[in-house]
């Protein structure tokens, strides 16, 4: 959808319009849960994410200047409040327990590599390696990006990345 179209929603929105709000709701959340559950690892978080991020639209709008799509822009504001989520987290140092059981799971074996496979596989990824993955192969940020938004240096995200296109090949058993 172009942004013409798009535009008298995001203003109705900014003018808290409920109505134009859940219209972007329903067309967006799907694919920011999504993003949400790639970084939180958890359905229940990246309901939390998605949720915060709607509830945040209408004052978060004023700062979209309309340059690229929307769906980007809102991408971006939702791996934000996901990985604020995770930094929140780690400063209260809690242990999420869902999807302790996949840690667990053995690997396939190559012939039955599937995408759901590489989803669960990036999910079993530590945390630090699995944000690199997500932002960078999913959500298509640069490391640089990936840097600002981690705090950490831009080598750093690449050689997370390295390690953990390593781990999955070693989980596939591709690796020599």
């Amino acid at each position: 959808m172009s942004l013409a179209i798009e535009s008298p929603d995001i203003e109705a929105v900014r003018n808290g319009d409920m109505v134009a709000l859940h219209r972007l709701y329903e067309r967006y959340a799907p694919s920011l849960f999504s993003t949400a559950r790639r970084i939180t690892g958890t359905e229940a978080d990246a309901r939390d994410v998605v949720q915060d991020v709607f509830v945040g639209l209408p004052r978060a709008l004023r700062t979209y200047r309309g340059s690229g799509s929307l769906g980007s822009w809102l991408r971006t504001v939702t791996a934000r409040q996901a990985l604020m989520m995770l930094r929140a987290r780690r400063r209260r140092r809690e242990v999420p327990l869902a999807g302790i059981g996949e840690h667990l799971a053995a690997s396939p074996a190559r012939s039955t590599v599937d995408r759901v496979w590489l989803e669960a596989a990036v999910e079993r990824l530590p945390e630090p390696l699995r944000l690199v993955v997500v932002l960078k192969e999913i959500e298509g940020l640069s490391h640089r990006e990936i840097a600002r938004e981690l705090g950490i240096a831009e080598t750093t995200s690449m050689g997370r990345l390295y390690k953990a296109k390593g781990q999955l090949r070693r989980w596939m058993g591709t690796d020599a």
